[in-house]
């Protein structure tokens, strides 16, 4: 039986490629589209017409693709999942992102990688039996500090309230939960196409947010005729490509190339965030912020570090 690597099938350089940079850039710039939406939406709304219009597309195309979407209790897993990393972890990134820049935000996400490594219990014995791993996590920390040093030095002089720190501290439980529900996803997959947990995930994530914007009373304040060209735009943005085109390239990836590889996006989502939020939105960030994020990268790559090797390592072969 042919491996994909062996098979005549296998994807062209191109299509790699292409998939790569829509998980690199796509996904890097959800942040600065979510900051412009949020001009004209407010955040449940925002993230409730994102989901349900991305699943309801989704359950269309699986549908017509002849996809068994109605699995009855394998559903349970998308489901928890869908509320874990879409309306927990991104609903954290919107809620944050109508006080703070998408830079920073983007800036503070890029520690979920560190939380994937403490959370992954089944995986403690190797990655924590790695040097590298544990340099990396405690250099991972550092970054975050690093991240909170204005803040901090600031406290000191007493020039801050607990508002300040909120929104940063939501943003480390976001990536946290994010983790743990990537964790969920990964271990107990209900058996369901990546299709059919993609589509359930948003649609369960889409009424959460809708439920909430009711709560909080949303609709009653929103006016849809206010609603400026620039949000509408980036709103569809974020519902075609940000949560089906880049996700679906994602998923794609992972089929085609090591997990490891396609785990890069990690690496660069933030770097992306951040140059488009200084020179497409003005934003600004600190040296130390900025210092802060290449060492939470610079520990990623630590973490990782052993199972790179362990990919690029020559295999014998018997003759």
């Amino acid at each position: 039986m042919k491996t994909v690597v062996e098979s005549t099938s296998a994807p062209s350089q191109l299509k790699v490629v292409l998939a790569f940079a829509i998980v690199y850039i796509v996904w890097g710039s959800t942040y600065f589209f979510i900051q412009k939406a949020l001009v004209s939406f407010p955040p449940f709304i925002l993230g409730a017409i994102r989901f349900i219009s991305a699943g309801i597309l989704m359950l269309t195309w699986g549908i017509l693709q002849g996809e068994k979407m109605f699995t009855g209790r394998r559903l349970i897993v998308p489901v928890v999942t869908g509320l874990l990393l879409l309306f927990v972890g991104n609903g954290i990134v919107i809620w944050v992102q109508q006080s703070l820049p998408s830079a920073m935000v983007a800036i503070f996400v890029s520690s979920s990688p560190i939380w994937f490594v403490i959370m992954d219990r089944p995986m403690w014995r190797e990655n924590f039996s790695n040097k590298t791993a544990i340099i990396g996590l405690l250099v991972g920390f550092a970054g975050v500090i690093l991240l909170f040093y204005d803040k901090l030095s600031g406290g000191m002089k007493g020039h801050f309230t607990l508002g300040d720190f909120l929104p940063m501290g939501l943003l480390l439980l976001g990536s946290a939960v994010w983790a743990g529900g990537s964790l969920y996803s990964k271990y107990r997959s209900g058996g369901n196409s990546p299709a059919v947990n993609t589509t359930w995930q948003m649609m369960a994530a889409g009424l959460a947010f809708l439920i909430s914007s009711m709560i909080h009373q949303e609709w009653q304040l929103f006016d849809i005729n206010a609603v400026s060209l620039s949000a509408s735009l980036s709103l569809l943005y974020l519902t075609i490509f940000g949560s089906i085109l880049g996700f679906g390239a994602y998923v794609w990836l992972l089929k085609m190339q090591p997990v490891t590889k396609v785990s890069t996006y990690a690496y660069v989502n933030p770097l992306v965030a951040v140059m488009l939020g200084i020179f497409l939105a003005n934003e600004s960030v600190s040296t130390l912020q900025l210092t802060g994020l290449l060492t939470i990268l610079s520990s990623v790559l630590l973490i990782n570090l052993h199972k790179y090797v362990k990919i690029r390592k020559p295999v014998a072969v018997k003759t």
